[in-house]
């Protein structure tokens, strides 16, 4: 859905500007907003066919490093001396 909220969240800001542009007298700018609300529309059937090949395509997965790490020297036990009286 990466694709499609941006047609979406394009349409709004249209629509949003083309509610500020019936509020207040700005003739001049009535074909910007009506354009922005027209490329959302466009834009969305597009965005969804995207978003669905994105989605239909398995991720590439890069090899794992193991996770289980090898110490370089290996762990000796503490030895308590004062058990084995030494």
């Amino acid at each position: 859905m990466r694709y499609s909220k941006w047609a979406l969240l394009l349409f709004g800001a249209g629509m949003v500007f083309g509610l500020a542009v019936v509020s207040l007298p700005l003739p001049q700018y009535a074909r910007a907003a009506s354009a922005a609300m027209a490329a959302g529309i466009a834009l969305l059937p597009v965005a969804l066919f995207a978003d669905w090949r994105r989605r239909s395509t398995p991720p590439k997965r890069r090899p794992r490093k193991s996770t289980a790490r090898r110490r370089a020297t290996p762990r000796r036990r503490p030895t308590n001396r004062a058990k084995r009286g030494g």
